[in-house]
């Protein structure tokens, strides 16, 4: 369930700290009693991050193909991915 706090809490810098890490998932601060911002573990960020821009690689590429682009083979799309992503 989401965790919704008053922006007057942000005090408790190192309770809050340790709940997004531990629980993964983001704090709700309100402000005035409406949505002011959100707080995430830098790994929930990173991850949400990585998922949206791949979402939009994905639907770019898609876009490319029906416009006439040539797909390339699967093997070849994964050695480029792994080139460039996969330490060795």
């Amino acid at each position: 369930m989401a965790k919704i706090i008053p922006i007057r809490d942000l005090r408790k810098g190192a309770e809050i700290s340790e709940y997004v890490k531990k629980s993964g998932e983001p704090i709700y601060v309100t402000r005035n009693g409406y949505g002011d911002m959100v707080i995430l573990s830098m790994d929930a960020y990173e991850k949400q991050f990585a998922e949206g821009t791949a979402y939009t690689q994905i639907l770019d590429s898609l876009e490319e193909v029906r416009n006439g682009a040539r797909p390339i083979p699967i093997d070849d799309a994964f050695a480029c991915i792994e080139a460039k992503y996969v330490k060795q």
